[in-house]
């Protein structure tokens, strides 16, 4: 298969890399820097926010995976908020203007989108039918799945993976929380009642190419495991799985106080299920999470 990928070498990314190997695919990476990744994967420069990739990276694809963006888990000041929009939005954007200008196209676009468009929803459900939330996250999610869908007028297949908290040995989000709770000073955040959506990578990496194979799915799919749980739930598995003591709850207003705005994503609460994966006949590997955690940390 000829693939090209944004953010091939990101957490997701390299994971997903395994899934294609380059002795039997033709690969285009997308990226700022030469990741020097292997001789048999074609590297191809392109600043998402600059403007459009050379159209000759795109030209044998039969598929396109995005994944480039800008971190969300960082402080946001004015110029993180505009990296983090600018990198999804304006990226989308000069990658599907060039792919509209090409004589033959990829069939298919997977584009990365995240849970955060659901915003704070409480013990509700969220299935794809969800409406989205407002607020400056939501936001961006919503106007990057805009800019994605406009490929549809070229003709592509377009999945927009909306994507949870993924877990994984080395990145994700255990990266900054498996060292706290190494330390014993791990714990609920806020009341704990709120709901986590997560899923291992090596889940979420077959998701992507389940959805780059299945022609006969489109349109949004949660990227998330089955079963979420709250934050208590995780905080509890997390430190069995790792055979530590959970005694240090964090304050809603000390977390705020050093994260500011940027906070409020882990506080939200957020119950999704993979409905539209599931039902297309996706089956996960890790449906529940403490076979997860001891997978990763084993």
């Amino acid at each position: 298969m000829f693939l090209t990928i944004s953010g091939a070498t990101g957490f997701i990314g390299r994971r997903l890399l395994q899934l294609y190997p380059a002795e039997q695919h033709s690969l285009v990476v997308l990226a700022r820097k030469n990741p020097r990744l292997t001789p048999l994967i074609h590297y191809g420069h392109w600043d998402p926010t600059a403007g459009e990739p050379s159209r000759e990276l795109l030209q044998r694809s039969e598929a396109v995976i995005h994944l480039a963006g800008e971190p969300v888990s960082q402080r946001w000041t004015p110029e993180v908020k505009k990296g983090i929009r600018d990198s999804r939005i304006l990226g989308t954007r000069h990658l599907v203007s060039a792919i509209g200008k090409m004589r033959h196209r990829p069939k298919t676009l997977v584009c990365a989108s995240a849970v955060g468009i659901y915003g704070d929803r409480g013990d509700h459900v969220l299935t794809e039918d969800a409406k989205p939330a407002s607020g400056f996250l939501p936001d961006v999610c919503a106007d990057w799945e805009a800019e994605a869908d406009k490929a549809q007028e070229y003709g592509l297949r377009v999945v927009k993976i909306r994507i949870g908290i993924v877990l994984g040995a080395d990145g994700g989000a255990l990266a900054s929380m498996a060292p706290l709770f190494r330390w014993g000073v791990g714990g609920v955040l806020g009341s704990g009642k709120q709901w986590m959506s997560w899923i291992h990578v090596d889940d979420l990496a077959r998701m992507i190419q389940f959805a780059v194979e299945n022609e006969s799915l489109s349109g949004v799919v949660n990227g998330v495991a089955p079963n979420p749980v709250t934050n208590t739930e995780f905080t509890r598995q997390l430190a069995g799985a790792l055979h530590r003591p959970a005694l240090l709850p964090a304050p809603e207003f000390g977390v705020k106080l050093l994260y500011g705005e940027m906070a409020q994503i882990l506080f939200a609460s957020q119950r999704v299920v993979p409905a539209a994966a599931e039902k297309a006949g996706f089956v996960f590997r890790y449906p529940q999470l403490r076979p997860a955690l001891d997978a990763i940390f084993s």
